[in-house]
């Protein structure tokens, strides 16, 4: 037994769970990086693999980061063999024993980080435990390093490096590696347990008698420098994974630098909370392979004080270390989207793998890619999404190399004997132990078969199908009323809800944004879920698309004990698989009828017995007799026999995150299932939090019968029979209601990322708004709650309060309606109310200060609202004359709409918004869709009456006007992003997330669409618009920095904005931000408005501003950061006071949205998403376009008033500028004598507290964009000749060297073209001709007369936002490769093109010109999801293809090469029309288009198909959507028909 004091929790892992900034794996610590490994297939050990593994870092320097000094690097290092010819020099030198490895004699060495000052005594620690394992420690070496390479920050916080050799002569080498799996823990916890300072500065890098890590904060292109060994002739290695991170959060910490023990890997874990707590309840299994005292050391396997990247290293270790292979460690872990494959038809024993797995162990979702070693087998697999690349080649020399780049590490052409890319899923392994390289489906095959997966399955697994639904109403109408009142329904949630989902099979649609009290703060009671906001993906991690790419999720659920995760096969216990979470009454039946047991549990409060947490407890106790008993099923029922007055049903919520943490706090949790069937659970956010804290299943009884007494009402059917509702049987209401539910809990996955309701399940992706620690504690462990709030007590009163309506006397035949969307007079307050529209549309219009005055007072003196509201300044500074303080028109340069599209808005508010911008010297927000050129210009004609021949449906004119919106929005569609749109714009603003639906996309319904959207857009007129969920180039941080390059590449001249949605953890993704060279940060708070979002969306996703520019402005000063990036705040602005609370918290300018829009005439209608807007303001239609009544003195106007009130408080406060308040939030204070109807125990201090450094920053003076550096398109355009070309519209050609380092080439050059001609004025040529390995977002942006030639390869990105021009990339000469296995350019290639023609002799990534709508490509080969959403354009593949093609394409036509059958199956049928190549027009595009491929590329496929096209021309299918069908290369209608042989 160990002697350690287990009396107090050890230091390095005591939590304070609600407290966030002690969640590091949650909120603090997230990167991304670049990531690879190069491998000897036959195990030969040499220093050229460690010089080709650092020339790799060095090459990928910009996928990484440094700090504030700009050092300090993020982290770096390498994972490699033990060099053991090194060490038996520095053993010589010791004069000790060196023993060479034999079967029962090994050496083994740790790679350690010690504190400074305690060193000595971890050694001593560390070397008493060896000792005790029968292990004996040889002695320690202090790792040569190089201290002058390290940045000031990284140097400040540098360990002390050592390495502890061992010796062993008792163990094999497995049995060696797992001794020191269990010693690594016990002394982890040892030097934890004691009263050593600093342990978390302790850290093992590796220890291990097969591996070594040598990492640490410095940048990669020192690490060799850093660690002398590297460079030394006698480290050798067969192999090296390399890392380069780039993390969000500065604050150095060596020990999150990777690799990590096993693992090296570029993504973020977005399922982590749920993966750590489901590990928890496995550690169980422990004891079938550790005695008592070892599972004492190796508990927890994995812990929330981890980085996610960590503890899925840990969660790795502990699989190899139980005798699993790496490679099927990540099958378990990190499972491919399986049940979508049509290549896996041949592999039935994977699926049954997966399928055995998917029950046991939830999938770790987002790691994107992972290399991984154990010292035996090197390999690389790629998540399900495949979201970020993955390059590979086999050289002659059989040298494996695996990369997130290509052309990192320099190959000959000539020495390359297989190349390729890891898809989705796949994977690729070196087994250098027996000297051979396995592909994806040879590794999955050859472990799959290990067991007997599928007799296993048909063993235990039982499927049940949703049975039918009921066809008759249960209950009679005043008892529906009755029940509906009791558990919480208002008429809101019955009409704008469950009737409309039940009607229309999906979500209902809502605008404006939510403009109510938050639930902690309204006098009016809430339901439970009210108070929890869902988390969403922002930076570094992308959302999902779950419209167009749902063959990555699954809402498949089991049901049943899950079996040892350690030892297949073990224990086969019975399960039950359901298609959805989603129960009917019957399934619930069947479920009930099966071999498995329950036990029903009614969880009420008897509230003449106990109080709350009373029940709580007996019913936690009930449970466990239950579980103990063998119970498999829990189900939590509150459908009970009758409703009593002083028996109050438990929301679900409340004791399903109850039971789910006593059962994990008791080992307990893996023994059964949680069903819950409830009268409280209606809407999408309802199921969503119910299983994400623990609930595997709900049957929603009570809005199943609300749908059906929906359907039997007489209005209903009379509706029906007039056609004003669709006819449906009850059956079918149903099944809409469920599938609206469905698809909406895929919608809320997805913000997250999330590709399984499985991994989603337990996950808690939520932040708590509103519930203090007693009830966090209780229900919702390790959910954060920054504002405190309501404890057991009072939360027990609320649950009285809402359950007694349905008792009471005035409701019994028409339930409440709290307005809580829509604004009711003697209803819940909304701030954009008609009063307040009224006065604000008075005061604008003629400068009338007494209607702003009362404007101001009746915002001012609302019911408490917002955060703010609760605050109140109190400055200890004399006031001062108004005179002293800075002017009007100075306050409003910091004024900015908000980023509203042409579109969603009419042409007369749009550019009404941008005219009233301009005056005041602010900036208006152009919002994705693009911008008429014809407004670049400034208007020089305006007559008399204020109006301009060229904008005549403009009113309030004045000559020098400009339209132009100085901020240039660059949204997820691309819709109208081109060179011209791009130069013309004073800022770039990136749109990550919007406040009003984070994590989603846009959507601009046909009906929107006109000629004139249609044109500025690149799509066709009348077909719905939608932007996809992520930005498919930026999946991590380093994509976003990437596209911040790009943005700076095209128009140097232009900050670039990035727009974040407030959230917890947004601190930490801001300062990634302000490290990926952004110029200015967004922070939107969740009241923002929208033109149409899921209601759902609105009113449960995103947090308060103040919350996040608070932590965000706090992050950037802690790191040193505040200086580098300007911050701006939008959502819910609305006076002057407002901006005061805004700038005290650190913002610096202020955006305004839905205001600025009542300001020009909005009534707040409300009907923005149905293009009905009375007054003209969110429109097409030019009948209602024609009521607008706005002009642009108005805003102006409004604006005036708020900067003059700015003006007054500063005055009053004593202070002259903005400026001088920015950041001081010790001028704050919580209101005296503070009413909070429903709680006593808000606690603001997140907003108010303050550290040493909290006023120790500047702000950002930066008067110009961030630089991007000399780069080669600089070098290009300082040629005289070049120059001469552009100016004299003249013709040139270069000849150039390009490599990976050289990023976004030719975007400079075409911003240069744009700026003087725009997008097709340009008549001159220039020719470029590359040779290399071109770096990311090659040739983005090019313009007419820009023909580039690549005679190399290239990374991912390739012609991004190409408008004209001409591109062509080939392999080199010397290539003997297959051009259609070959893969020669990256991922999203083609992202966003609006014109142009591109040639790719050989295979493109994944997303192959997504977003596409004029460009013309041709290829050998594309990965998945290709032409996604294209609208326009023509595509032509040449060769293999992905799953997926053509998802969401509403234009354009694509051509497949179809020679074996195959591609049909993975063509998208929703939209688009396959079929053979009809008419001689469309068989003449496409022969012109491959002669012209041929001409330009001498490809051989292209030779082969026109040497012999009568034949070829049968193997191609088109891909026809209904906009392109009544066209002439289509459709026989329209020309002639092709005369085939028979």
């Amino acid at each position: 037994m160990n002697n350690y004091n287990y009396a107090k929790p050890p230091k390095i892992l005591t939590n304070k769970l609600n407290n966030h900034l002690k969640q590091p794996s949650l909120t603090q610590e997230k990167d991304a990086c670049g990531v690879g490994f190069i491998a000897d297939i036959e195990n030969k050990a040499s220093h050229k693999i460690v010089m080709k593994a650092i020339e790799a870092l060095t090459c990928m320097e910009h996928r990484g980061a440094c700090g504030a000094d700009k050092d300090s690097g993020d982290g770096s290092g390498l994972t490699t063999a033990i060099p053991w010819k090194l060490f038996h020099e520095y053993f010589k030198q010791k004069q000790w024993n060196f023993y060479n490895n034999t079967d029962k004699n090994l050496l083994a060495v740790g790679m350690i980080f010690l504190p400074k000052d305690t060193e000595e005594k971890i050694q001593t620690l560390f070397e008493t435990i060896l000792q005790k394992e029968n292990l004996t420690a040889i002695g320690w070496r202090k790792v040569p390093n190089n201290i002058e390479v390290v940045g000031k920050q990284a140097r400040e916080t540098q360990p002390s490096i050592k390495q502890v050799f061992i010796h062993s002569t008792n163990y094999s080498e497995k049995e060696l590696e797992n001794k020191l799996y269990i010693i690594r823990k016990k002394v982890e916890k040892a030097v934890g347990y004691s009263e050593i300072n600093n342990p978390e500065d302790f850290y093992v890098c590796s220890l291990s008698c097969k591996t070594i890590v040598y990492k640490g904060m410095v940048r990669s292109s020192v690490l060799g420098q850093f660690y002398q060994d590297l460079y030394h002739p006698l480290f050798e290695t067969s192999f090296a994974v390399y890392h380069r991170r780039f993390s969000t959060n500065t604050m150095p910490k060596w020990p999150l630098a990777q690799p990590m023990r096993y693992i090296a890997h570029n993504g973020e874990i977005n399922t982590l909370l749920g993966n750590l707590n489901w590990m928890k309840t496995r550690e169980i299994f422990l004891t079938d392979t550790y005695d008592k005292t070892q599972i004492d050391d190796l508990r927890p396997i994995t812990s929330i004080t981890k980085s996610d990247s960590a503890n899925l290293d840990a969660a790795a270790e502990l699989l190899i270390n139980n005798g699993r292979s790496p490679q099927e460690t990540f099958m378990i872990l990190i499972p491919e989207a399986y049940e979508n494959q049509p290549e896996l038809k041949q592999y039935p024993e994977i699926t049954s793998f997966y399928e055995y797995y998917s029950n046991i162990l939830e999938a770790w979702d987002g790691p994107a890619l992972v290399t991984f070693t154990d010292g035996n087998v090197v390999g690389a697999t790629l998540d399900r999404n495949g979201l970020r690349p993955a390059r590979f080649c086999i050289t002659k020399d059989n040298i494996l190399i695996v990369s997130s780049e290509s052309g990192a590490i320099k190959i000959k052409t000539q020495d390359i004997k297989e190349k390729g890319r890891l898809g989705p899923g796949q994977m690729i392994i070196a087994d250098i132990k027996n000297k051979k390289v396995y592909h994806n489906w040879q590794i999955k095959s050859t472990i799959a078969k290990r067991f007997p997966y599928s007799a296993w399955l048909k063993q235990s697994r039982e499927s049940i199908k949703n049975s039918i639904f009921t066809n008759e109403t249960q209950m009679e109408l005043e008892t529906a009323f009755k029940w509906q009142s009791a558990f919480g329904y208002s008429r809101e949630d019955v009409e704008l809800v469950i009737e409309h989902m039940a009607s229309q099979g999906k979500e209902p649609t809502f605008c404006m944004g939510d403009d109510i009290p938050l639930a902690v703060l309204s006098n009016t009671v809430h339901l439970l879920y009210d108070y929890f906001k869902q988390r969403f993906a922002q930076v570094t991690n992308p959302a999902i698309d779950p419209l167009r790419e749902k063959l990555v999720m699954s809402l498949e659920i089991q049901i049943g004990l899950k079996d040892n995760l350690l030892q297949p096969g073990y224990d086969i216990n019975k399960t039950i698989k359901l298609s959805s979470p989603f129960l009917t009454e019957n399934t619930l039946i069947q479920i009930k009828n099966s071999d498995l047991t329950h036990y029903s549990c009614v969880p009420i409060l008897k509230t003449n017995q106990e109080n709350l947490e009373q029940a709580l407890s007996r019913i936690c106790k009930k449970i466990n007799i239950a579980i103990t008993n063998n119970i498999e099923i829990i189900i939590i029922s509150d459908k009970v026999e009758a409703l009593k007055v002083d028996e109050i049903p438990i929301p679900p919520l409340l004791i399903v995150g109850t039971i789910h943490h006593y059962l994990i706090e008791n080992d307990l949790r893996h023994k059964v299932s949680i069903l819950v069937e409830t009268a409280q659970c209606w809407n999408t956010h309802h199921f969503a939090c119910l299983i994400g804290y623990g609930a595997t299943a709900i049957c929603p009884y009570l809005a199943l019968e609300t749908a059906r007494q929906w359907w039997s009402n007489p209005k209903t059917q009379n509706a029906m029979e007039k056609g004003k509702l669709r006819k449906q049987n009850i059956l079918d209401i149903q099944n809409n209601y469920k599938k609206a539910v469905e698809l909406g809990l895929l919608k809320i996955l997805s913000k997250m990322g999330i590709s399984l309701i499985s991994s989603y399940h337990g996950a808690q992706i939520f932040e708590i708004l509103g519930l203090g620690p007693e009830v966090i504690e209780k229900a919702f462990r390790g959910t954060i709650s920054q504002i405190g709030g309501l404890n057991l007590k009072e939360l027990q009163k609320e649950i009285t309060e809402l359950y007694s309506l349905g008792f009471s006397d005035h409701k019994k035949k028409k339930l409440v309606n709290h307005g809580f969307v829509q604004y009711r007079p003697n209803a819940e307050y909304h701030i954009n109310s008609p009063e307040m529209s009224k006065l604000l549309h008075k005061a604008v219009r003629g400068y009338q200060l007494e209607f702003y005055q009362s404007y101001q007072d009746i915002i001012n003196n609302r019911p408490l609202t917002s955060l703010r509201d609760l605050l109140i300044i109190n400055s200890n500074q004399a006031s001062i004359d108004i005179n002293k303080v800075e002017s009007i028109e100075s306050i409003m340069s910091r004024f900015c709409t908000g980023g509203m599209s042409l579109g969603a808005l009419s042409r007369e508010t749009h550019e009404t918004l941008a005219i009233a911008m301009n005056r005041i010297g602010g900036k208006s927000n152009s919002g994705e869709g693009g911008e008429d050129p014809a407004r670049f210009i400034q208007l020089k004609e305006v007559d008399t009456e204020g109006l301009s021949k060229q904008f005549p449906h403009l009113k309030g004119l004045v000559k020098g006007d400009s339209l132009k919106s100085a901020i240039k929005q660059i949204a997820s569609g691309r819709f109208g992003v081109t060179p011209e749109y791009l130069v013309n714009a004073e800022q770039l603003e990136i749109k990550i997330a919007q406040g009003a639906k984070p994590g989603e996309g846009g959507q601009l319904p046909g009906t929107k669409v006109s000629n004139y959207i249609a044109s500025l857009r690149g799509c066709k007129t009348g077909v719905t618009l939608i932007s996809p969920p992520p930005h498919h180039d930026i999946y991590s941080i380093e994509d976003l920095s990437q596209l911040i390059f790009d943005l700076h590449q095209i128009n140097p001249k232009a900050k670039v904005s990035v727009k974040l949605v407030a959230e917890i953890g947004i601190g930490t993704i801001a300062a990634g931000v302000a490290k990926g060279n952004a110029d200015i940060i967004q922070i939107s708070g969740h009241e923002g408005g929208t033109g149409a979002s899921p209601l759902s969306s609105i009113k449960h996703a995103g947090s308060p501003w103040e919350l996040g520019v608070t932590e965000v402005h706090k992050v950037l000063v802690e790191n040193n950061l505040r200086d580098r990036v300007l911050l701006r705040v939008d959502g819910g602005l609305r006076t002057g006071l407002d901006i005061i609370m805004a700038a005290l918290m650190g913002a610096e300018e202020f955006g305004f949205g839905t205001v600025a829009m009542i300001a020009t005439g909005c009534i707040m209608a409300r009907i923005c998403h149905t293009n009905s807007c009375p007054v003209g303001v969110a429109t097409q239609r030019e009948d209602l376009r024609s009521r607008f009544p706005g002009v642009p003195e108005n805003l102006v106007n409004f604006f005036m008033f708020v900067a003059e009130e700015i003006r007054e408080i500063l005055a009053k406060l004593g202070y002259r500028k903005l400026e001088d308040i920015i950041g001081k939030n010790n001028i704050l204070n919580v209101k005296e004598n503070l009413n909070v109807y429903k709680t006593q125990e808000l606690d603001l201090s997140t907003i108010l507290a303050q550290t040493e450094k909290s006023f120790d920053f500047q702000i950002s003076e930066n008067k110009v964009a961030h630089s991007n550096g000399n780069v080669i398109d600089n070098d290009i355009l300082n040629s005289q000749e070049i120059k001469d070309a552009i100016n004299s519209n003249s013709k040139i050609t270069k000849h150039l060297k390009i490599t990976n380092i050289n990023r976004c080439v030719g975007a400079r050059i075409a911003g240069k073209i744009a700026k003087l001609y725009g997008n097709t004025g340009f008549e001159g040529e220039i020719i470029l001709n590359f040779y290399g390995s071109a770096g990311q977002s090659f040739a983005a942006f090019i313009v007419q007369g820009m023909m580039i030639k690549l005679i190399g390869e290239a990374n991912d990105y390739v012609a991004k936002g190409m408008n004209g021009g001409e591109i062509i990339i080939v392999p080199p000469i010397k290539n003997s490769l297959n051009a259609q296995e070959q893969a020669i350019v990256g991922n999203t290639c083609l992202y966003g093109a609006t014109g142009g023609k591109i040639f790719i002799q050989g295979c493109a990534g994944e997303r192959f010109a997504v977003r596409n709508s004029q460009a013309v490509a041709v290829v050998e080969g594309v990965g998945d999801h290709a032409c996604e959403y294209m609208t326009g354009g023509i595509v032509i593949i040449l060769g293999k293809v992905g799953r997926n093609i053509a998802a969401g394409m509403t234009g354009g036509i694509a051509y497949i090469l179809d020679i074996n059958n195959l591609a049909k199956e993975k063509i998208n049928p929703e939209i688009v029309k396959v079929q053979k190549v009809l008419t001689k027009s469309g068989e003449q595009q496409l022969k012109n288009l491959i002669s012209e491929h041929l001409e330009k590329t001498s490809s051989t496929i292209a030779q082969t198909i026109l040497t012999q096209w009568s034949d070829y021309i049968e193997y191609f299918l088109q891909l026809v959507p209904p906009s392109e069908e009544n066209r002439a290369e289509t459709n026989i209608n329209y020309d002639e028909i092709i005369i085939r042989e028979a």
